[in-house]
């Protein structure tokens, strides 16, 4: 017989449970009052002459309450319903002191393994993560129906970022809005910064910016090299009248403050990147950023943003100095790359860009690349325009919108209010295969879902502007007056709240027997799942004027408790619970042996249905010595899908020297293959996880993930 427990985790039945219960409510009365152990046994044996597979832990005790009454023991019964009570107020208690514990001593594999861009040794991440111990405390405890807590438990659901809910200010992530702080000033931290002259004071301001926004909030943040284009005009000027002024020739002020101009972006782009690098955000560790390079962004400053994004890209191929001086991959900011029609085509007027981006994706795993003639085909505003915009931080989309002020299309300066993911696989192992009844589980999840959504929404309506005025009063996400609501910011499109998933290839694989990439029965399927996700955001959104949107979620650390959930829940199931991790959304299963441009193809169909967020990789070997294959890749990726990115391997034993892929072995213990190192301290390993790169490694599911992962494309030019 298996016990239910309050979480959802499911045990073995342990009579002696029982009779522990029971005597120490015997404990509490008087001799005469007290239950036999024969009577004890004769409560167990009835218990379990019941034969059920399956039992409630409240129905356990429901029974041992009437037995007891009975028996005439009333009193011991009183005893025993007050023991049960006294038991449930610990169970709530404040839970925070063992974690804590854990944490500090460094015993906690959780939190350990939490994020694999934060080192939970180093005191400004265990700050964050002691705050963030006390805040799920409090959101379990007080800010959510236990039907959710609940579920949240049993990986039925997952309530993301708990460890920041408790306070009702923060969002999830956004899109900055640079131009309007640098060309009409802000303030941080009660200082006024007036619009800067240069581009490297731009750059510089920029860092600074960022650095206070990322502290605002918890999750990705996105700029833009098109709102540092125009100091780079201004930087030009102002050598070019310094010269003129020299009385030098025109043809010699140009030559020469071109130079000058040159030299500034490469200084504006090192202090950038050493600064967003080197700076530690209140989340404890580097902010959590992206940089959008999209020519088509501008037509004034075309030329000036192709000598930024040039700089940069030319500074992420070098890479950055680790303690021992040499040069690895960093995890930030992250690279987003926008394929447009003068960057894709060899003789067009930006391909040296495209080739400059092929080679430091084979040193760098960046940049990623977004398809503007895919994107414009998915994401259609109102006017009936096609749209293209960078993600927010690791792949959330926002959806179309419209200012309704100026009739014209809006992204840098708003934002998502969070996340909630259902676990697909879940509802399908509880519907046993019945497909009504899968259904009809899908409903009651995706409500559950919905509650947790409006929780959300309704703890960020909260908030004024003046719990975070570099966001709302100064210009990042709003201009708002002192003390105003927040409100109308979080309707009517402005912002999004999502829906995510988790493991469609495992749902549809036991409900059908199929891949959901066979292109058939299991693709069908799939498809149907999708569509449902989506229909149900548009109602939701029609009804409340709040923009749902369905989000394939990147589950760096809940792809392994989803995973351990449906082990304890449902045993081991052949292709579906075996392995320590799910799949994130829809991707096709890392193990699947599939060709690059197969895979990108079929997934290109379920990101149009994940309009909240997506992003598709293919795994390869060390392609730095093949750029051709890779910028085959990225001329198909134009054509085919609207946001992916090749996963090479970029890594570095501090030991021995050795600049190669290190290995995982059959225990999951990461090691070097030249000189057989296991100490993480001296390891630097890089691998993109969930559409961002980890460098502090990851948990058992995580790792298991990264060691099945096969090659996508060999090392040769794909036919």
């Amino acid at each position: 017989m298996k016990i239910v427990k309050r979480d959802g985790h499911i045990v073995d039945y342990d009579p002696s449970k029982i009779r522990v219960a029971i005597s120490k409510a015997n404990a509490e009365v008087r001799p005469k009052e007290r239950a036999t152990n024969e009577e004890i046994e004769e409560i167990i044996k009835y218990i379990e002459e019941l034969n059920k597979k399956r039992i409630l832990v409240e129905d356990i005790q429901d029974i041992i309450e009437e037995k007891l009454m009975e028996l005439d023991k009333y009193l011991l019964a009183k005893k025993y319903i007050t023991y049960r009570y006294t038991r449930e107020l610990v169970r709530k208690a404040n839970t925070t002191d063992q974690s804590i514990k854990e944490l500090i001593e460094g015993e906690n594999e959780y939190w350990n393994s939490e994020n694999s861009n934060k080192n939970a040794e180093v005191v400004t991440t265990q700050r964050d993560y002691l705050a963030g111990i006390t805040s799920t405390d409090i959101t379990r405890r007080f800010l959510l129906p236990e039907e959710i807590v609940k579920a949240h438990d049993a990986g039925i659901i997952h309530f993301h970022d708990a460890d920041y809910f408790a306070q009702n200010a923060l969002h999830n992530c956004e899109l900055i809005n640079l131009e309007d702080m640098l060309q009409n000033g802000t303030v941080i931290n009660g200082v006024m910064i007036e619009k800067p002259h240069r581009f490297i004071t731009a750059a510089t301001i920029a860092t600074q910016i960022i650095l206070a926004v990322t502290s605002s909030s918890y999750g990705g943040a996105t700029v833009t090299l098109t709102h540092l284009a125009p100091f780079v005009r201004s930087s030009y000027e102002r050598y070019y009248k310094k010269y003129e002024d020299r009385g030098l020739k025109a043809e010699e002020c140009k030559k020469f403050a071109d130079q000058d101009t040159r030299k500034e972006i490469e200084d504006g782009v090192q202090t950038f990147n050493y600064q967003v690098n080197s700076m530690t955000n209140t989340n404890g560790q580097a902010p959590f950023l992206s940089v959008c390079m999209y020519l088509n962004e501008t037509d004034e400053y075309k030329d000036e943003l192709a000598m930024i994004i040039e700089e940069f890209l030319k500074q992420r191929i070098l890479g950055f100095k680790n303690e021992k001086g040499v040069y690895i991959t960093p995890a930030f900011p992250k690279l987003l790359y926008i394929l447009e029609e003068d960057n894709i085509k060899e003789g067009s007027k930006y391909w040296y860009l495209t080739k400059l981006a092929a080679e430091c994706t084979s040193k760098r795993l960046v940049p990623d690349y977004i398809s503007e003639k895919m994107m414009k085909q998915y994401k259609i505003d109102k006017n009936g325009d096609g749209q293209c915009y960078p993600c927010m931080g690791c792949r959330s989309f926002l959806t179309p919108y419209v200012d309704p002020e100026t009739n014209k299309p809006k992204y840098y300066g708003r934002f998502n209010q969070g996340v909630v993911t259902i676990n697909l696989p879940d509802v399908a192992l509880s519907s046993k295969g019945d497909m009504d009844k899968f259904w009809k589980i899908m409903e009651e999840r995706i409500e559950l879902c919905h509650k947790a959504l409006q929780i959300r929404h309704k703890r960020l309506s909260n908030a004024t502007s003046d719990v975070a005025p570099v966001l709302w009063q100064y210009g990042a996400l709003a201009r708002l007056k002192k003390g105003e609501s927040i409100h109308e910011l979080l309707h009517h499109g402005y912002s999004t709240i999502s829906l995510g998933y988790a493991g469609l290839y495992e749902c549809v694989k036991y409900m059908t027997g199929k891949s959901h990439t066979d292109g058939a029965e299991g693709e069908e399927f799939a498809m149907k799942v999708m569509q449902y996700l989506n229909d149900m955001c548009k109602k939701w959104k029609a009804e409340e004027d709040i923009d749902y949107s369905v989000y394939g979620t990147p589950i760096e650390s809940t792809t392994y408790k989803f995973a351990k959930c449906l082990k304890e829940r449902f045993g081991t199931i052949e292709g579906i619970t075996d392995r320590n991790y799910i799949t994130n959304s829809y991707h096709v299963p890392v193990f699947e042996e599939i060709d690059a441009f197969s895979k990108l193809r079929i997934e290109s169909k379920f990101q149009k249905l994940s309009p909240g967020g997506a992003i598709s990789y293919i795994e390869t070997p060390n392609l730095s010595n093949n750029l051709d294959a890779i910028i085959e890749v990225i001329q198909f990726i134009y054509d085919n899908i609207m946001y992916a990115e090749l996963n090479t391997k970029s890594d570095y034993c501090q030991k021995c020297g050795f600049d190669g892929e290190i290995l995982i072995d059959e225990n999951l213990e990461w090691y070097c293959p030249n000189c057989g190192n296991r100490d993480h301290n001296t390891l630097n390993v890089a691998r993109r996880t969930c559409g961002y790169i980890g460098t502090n490694f990851w948990n058992k599911g995580r790792t298991q993930e990264i060691k099945e992962r096969v090659l996508h494309i060999d090392n040769k030019v794909a036919k």
